[in-house]
């Protein structure tokens, strides 16, 4: 029997997918029509993205599950059309991409490398340099993503905390939970990177109260998710030198809009959401894995918690 697969997440994506997805379901010996437009009644499975203009999932009363290619899938969780089991994008690929990227501006804030970068005036100021043994990092998050990269800083010596909502165990990793342990885990951060999901309970993390707990000096890194920071308080810390530099991904407003105060702040970088992408190739296996265990009856990977978000 042949499956019926919609690709409902734009024209653009479907022309970078197209190919890897037919090349995954076919090494996976699972026949099927892929495309973009069928009958609702017909389709099997939802290929989908959650800035997709599918948004009303009643008419797909056949449809056995969404497979999101998106990480976050905060902007669909609560959509009450929705149904059936939706997976999220769980990819090796991204999760390389998100610790290249944490990795590269921990290491550039550790090391002071924009004093150096920036250093047009012919100015000789030698500086003592700490080792990553001396530098706190938090890590914000302990999902795949955030345990991976703070498996990585590990790696290199920098002494890892890391905290989540519920309590976690992640080897070579102090894990803490808990409102206590999030107020001991910003004592702690010289570097506070953030890996958390954008729910009811995450947003504004770190407000004015939070940032006045971190190190005079600490630095901030956020590819998560932009309301987990308010801005204002993040400004006024900056302002006063209670934060040295934040180096965000994301942000509330995407694009960043041009008047924002990010965008000319000294002490601020803004990369515009690239620390993680997630790439067709590696994501089309993610996928066609998914159907090929929903089908065997074995169960989706990475299936979202409707109450959680995540």
């Amino acid at each position: 029997m042949s499956l019926n697969i919609l690709f409902a997440a734009g024209s653009r994506q479907w022309d970078d997918y197209k190919p890897h997805l037919r090349r995954a379901l076919q090494q996976a010996g699972i026949a099927a029509e892929l495309g973009t437009d069928m009958p609702a009644e017909e389709v099997d499975y939802i290929i989908y993205a959650p800035s997709s203009p599918l948004q009303d999932f009643t008419p797909y009363r056949r449809a056995r599950a969404v497979l999101s290619l998106w990480a976050g899938v905060e902007t669909i969780t609560g959509n009450q059309t929705l149904k059936i089991p939706l997976a999220r994008m769980v990819d090796d690929g991204l999760t390389t991409g998100m610790v290249e990227w944490v990795t590269g501006h921990v290491m550039r804030h550790h090391l002071g490398m924009d004093r150096d970068i920036l250093n047009r005036d012919a100015t000789w100021a030698p500086r003592h340099v700490p080792l990553a043994r001396e530098r706190r990092v938090t890590m914000l998050g302990l999902g795949a993503l955030g345990q991976a990269a703070a498996a990585a800083l590990g790696g290199l010596g920098f002494p890892v905390t890391g905290w989540s909502r519920s309590e976690k165990q992640v080897a070579g990793i102090r894990c803490l939970s808990g409102e206590a342990g999030l107020h001991l885990a910003l004592e702690e951060a010289d570097i506070a990177v953030l890996l958390l999901p954008d729910t009811a309970a995450t947003q504004n993390i770190l407000d004015a109260q939070a940032l006045a707990l971190m190190p005079r000096g600490a630095f901030i890194i956020n590819p998560g998710r932009g309301p987990l920071i308010d801005d204002d308080a993040l400004i006024a810390a900056l302002d006063s030198g209670q934060i040295a530099h934040a180096t965000l991904d994301v942000f509330r407003i995407e694009p960043l809009p041009q008047d924002h105060p990010f965008w000319t702040h000294p002490q601020v970088t803004v990369t515009p959401h690239i620390a993680a992408e997630t790439r067709a190739a590696t994501a089309a296996e993610v996928i066609v894995e998914n159907i090929r265990r929903s089908e065997a009856g074995e169960g989706l990977l990475h299936l979202v918690d409707r109450d959680l978000g995540y």
